[in-house]
């Protein structure tokens, strides 16, 4: 029996980028999306009214990253060969441009406060990744001015190098892991991620390679060493994006073939030697699954691919639970907002009535209380806008068709 439920829909679609949208990034506790395309141009978008708040072009070349940094501070990274550091507040946003790229602009549109700037490679097209500078077991975590920030060496793309910032000093060099051939070359970096490990606080890196390669290298904190935890190669083209998961204890990969990995993160080195085997593969038969991303809530994890579809996956089971298609041209970028899982928080699951609402002529029903929590009931129409838009489930998608899709999901 054919069913009939009708396809998922976006709530909103977000028009503005004239070019490719490249990167996507939740920041302020959801309140804003912050989007790059292939023009180097980001847009913050209000997610409380769905509208342009800043518009500004951070690079001459196409946008490679894009990451929040407390509240107030965003990291761009472009193929330009730089990496900046941006001052963007709620007054900033006041004297900033909404004038979106679509829009012709006669007038150079104003740029937020620029507190770094990095010198770094683009040869390929591998992003930034960036952890606080210390562990938070560490005396000196309060200082949350302080990170370490990945990026592909600036001489040799195979390599990756981490600097501190704000000194902008670079503090170490990680090289490839020895490839088991010496004719086999592990090939570039293409996807990175920096933090610091959960149990042993060490600072633990992972990275994607152009061979489809992954590995996980840790500091010695005893001889300052870098040393390969685990090590392996279950994609036959590069990989294209990577994420850890919240709990740090595992990661995902996906490349320009159609498997996805889950792999996993040594606390140590073991005593048997490297870690060889994923946790998991899946073939998933569709090619080039270009960004992935998993929730906060480390439930579900999607996947942005070439063929215009976004897929969302159980963490769990590795399993396809939903494909979300609209775009009409590939995706490039896939974005969660943080899962907001306190029940204090929810929104209603229905809207309060107003005093205007008549019933319907006839009707004897009696009148349906809904139990709507005293605080949203109190609030303003704007307080309401903001709480919806912090706890939304928002997952958003970019596409080479230049607009951003919203889809409200589990």
């Amino acid at each position: 029996m054919a069913s009939n439920a009708r396809p998922a829909q976006p709530k909103t679609i977000l028009r503005g980028h004239k070019t490719p949208v490249q990167v996507a990034a939740f920041v302020r506790n959801n309140e804003r999306l912050l989007t790059g395309d292939s023009d180097g141009f980001v847009v913050a978008w209000d997610l409380t009214i769905m509208r342009p708040r800043a518009v500004w072009q951070a690079h001459t070349a196409s946008i490679l990253g894009i990451e929040g940094w407390g509240h107030d501070r965003i990291i761009t990274h472009g193929r330009d060969n730089r990496l900046v550091v941006w001052k963007l507040t709620a007054e900033h946003e006041n004297v900033l441009s909404t004038s979106l790229p679509l829009d012709p602009s006669s007038q150079p549109r104003p740029k937020p406060w620029m507190l770094h700037v990095l010198q770094i490679s683009t040869m390929n097209f591998c992003s930034f990744s960036y952890c606080p500078a210390y562990p938070d077991n560490s005396p000196a975590a309060a200082a949350a001015d302080e990170i370490l920030l990945a990026v592909p060496n600036t001489l040799s793309s195979e390599s990756i190098d981490i600097f501190h910032l704000p000194s902008l000093a670079r503090k170490h060099t990680v090289g490839l892991p020895t490839s088991s051939s010496p004719d086999q070359k592990n090939g570039m970096a293409m996807s990175l991620s920096l933090f610091h490990h959960p149990t042993s606080h060490h600072l633990t890196l992972v990275a994607g390679y152009e061979r489809g390669l992954a590995a996980v290298y840790q500091l010695d904190p005893n001889t300052s060493k870098w040393v390969v935890t685990y090590q392996s190669n279950p994609h036959t083209q590069p990989i294209l994006s990577l994420d850890v998961s919240p709990d740090e204890s595992f990661f995902l990969s996906s490349g320009a073939d159609a498997t996805i990995a889950k792999h996993p993160i040594p606390s140590c080195p073991p005593s048997s030697g490297i870690i060889q085997d994923p946790i998991l593969t899946i073939n998933t038969r569709h090619a080039g699954q270009q960004s992935l991303r998993i929730r906060s809530d480390n439930l579900i994890f999607a996947t942005a691919g070439w063929d215009s579809m976004v897929r969302v996956y159980s963490v769990k089971t590795m399993k396809e639970l939903a494909v979300l298609k609209w775009h009409q041209q590939g995706c490039y970028a896939v974005a969660f907002a943080a899962a907001n899982t306190s029940p204090a928080t929810s929104p209603p699951q229905e809207e309060t009535p107003r005093p205007d609402d008549k019933k319907p002529e006839g009707s004897h029903s009696k009148e349906v209380t809904t139990q709507v929590p005293k605080m949203l009931v109190e609030q303003t129409p704007k307080q309401k806008r903001l709480h919806q838009a912090r706890t939304a489930r928002w997952l958003a998608a970019g596409s080479k068709d230049g607009r951003v899709s919203l889809w409200d999901v589990y």
